[in-house]
């Protein structure tokens, strides 16, 4: 398979598989807890986790090593910066899960995941 669109479209797969996995089969307790802390050890392993799947989904289609390492390095930050906003927000709003508000700002979290994810794939590309 070498159609470029090709090779796109399984790179965008495999990003929403890991996505799936990442964000949601495999967070822990500490991952989901005190999420409005800035230095929070669950939100560095989350962010950590995400790097190292995403780089596994670029290797897959054959990408360059240290594009690989520098982009999925950004991803770590980008996803760190996303999930501290939204833990912020949810600790300055008080929303829980029976609130709409809450689900505005989960909304908010998975669109900018997957522009990221759209991003990283446009740069590779381009």
């Amino acid at each position: 398979m070498t159609d470029p669109l090709q090779i796109v479209f399984i790179l965008l797969v495999l990003l929403q598989i890991k996505h799936l996995f990442a964000d949601f089969v495999l967070q822990t307790k500490r991952m989901m807890t005190d999420r409005g802390a800035y230095l929070h050890f669950g939100r560095l392993h989350h962010s950590a986790l995400h790097a190292v799947f995403s780089a596994v989904c670029f290797f897959a289609v054959g990408a360059d090593a240290g594009f690989v390492l520098l982009i999925c390095a950004l991803e770590a930050v980008v996803h760190f910066h996303i999930d501290w906003v939204k833990g912020w927000h949810s600790d300055w709003t008080g929303y829980s899960t029976e609130d709409a508000g809450y689900w505005r700002a989960f909304g908010m979290d998975q669109l900018l995941h997957q522009m990221t994810y759209i991003g990283m794939i446009w740069v590779w590309v381009v």
